[in-house]
């Protein structure tokens, strides 16, 4: 059984919900001992996305054991159509409710119980039925992967204007910069060529972490990218304690890949 009390992050927590209802139909509510995991993959599974919530994050965070339940740890599957509305009107929440809680146990009828403590002595109840179900989790190797790029907020702005226009972009690393540049079409009717509307490049000083162990030129799409970027907003303090990680599938042209070190350092492998 699973109980958390959200004080003043459930406008947070209700963004997670937004954000992965714009990639999934479905949300998969996974409590672990380091936290409460929201989930979702799109219908293509080419992208999953996951909002990892400390136990420092809530209030209250309480998770029997397998053993203290005498049942297999909860693992559930919602429909998002039964989950979002409830967090539909933030605003609105934020002003009406003083805390939400949240309750899920398979031990009898299978729901999770959402309650909305609102001012004036007014509680709102909320049971939805869940399917048990695995728990989602994407597959990926990232202390594998031969590239990795680590930087922080601040260099979330500069790049809003290439993030927010078209519809894909394309990510070209090498060892002396990072360009990232995006296309759209013009005219309309018949097909046309594609052109390039926006271009920037990054030097490595402006990383926190650049490690290039092969020039590379991915292109993904924004869609996914751009729904989980409320992380940036003003609702996220310091001290939250949360994670969000993104998986998305992407397009490699093959003899666009070159090594940025001698071969044998790479061991042959092609990077993905």
């Amino acid at each position: 059984m699973l109980l958390v009390s959200i004080l003043t992050g459930f406008i947070v927590f209700g963004k997670a919900i937004h954000a992965l209802s714009r990639i999934g139909d479905k949300l998969w509510l996974d409590p672990m001992g380091r936290g409460l995991a929201l989930r979702t993959v799109n219908s293509a599974h080419s992208a999953y996305a996951c909002f990892l919530f400390s136990p420092l994050f809530f209030q209250r965070y309480s998770l029997e054991s397998v053993s203290e339940q005498g049942c297999k740890t909860v693992r559930c599957k919602l429909a998002m159509k039964s989950i979002l509305p409830l967090f539909r009107c933030l605003a609105s929440i934020e002003r009406n409710v003083a805390q939400c809680q949240i309750a899920v146990s398979n031990t009898h009828s299978d729901r999770v119980v959402i309650q909305f403590f609102c001012r004036h002595g007014i509680t709102k109840t909320h049971n939805l039925r869940f399917q048990d179900s695995e728990a989602l989790q994407a597959v990926f190797s990232s202390h594998l992967c031969p590239n990795v790029l680590r930087c922080s907020a601040r260099l979330a702005a500069p790049l809003k204007p290439l993030l927010t226009s078209g519809e894909e972009i394309t990510l070209s690393t090498t060892r002396l910069r990072v360009s990232l540049r995006n296309y759209c079409e013009e005219g309309k009717g018949e097909p046309t060529l594609p052109t390039m509307c926006t271009e920037m490049s990054l030097h490595p000083d402006e990383f926190d972490h650049f490690q290039i162990g092969a020039d590379s030129d991915v292109t993904f799409c924004l869609k996914e990218l751009r729904v989980t970027g409320f992380i940036f907003g003003d609702s996220i303090h310091p001290d939250m304690v949360l994670e969000a990680i993104v998986v998305l599938a992407t397009l490699t042209d093959s003899g666009s890949i070159r090594p940025s070190q001698p071969a044998e350092t790479l061991n042959g492998s092609t990077p993905r």
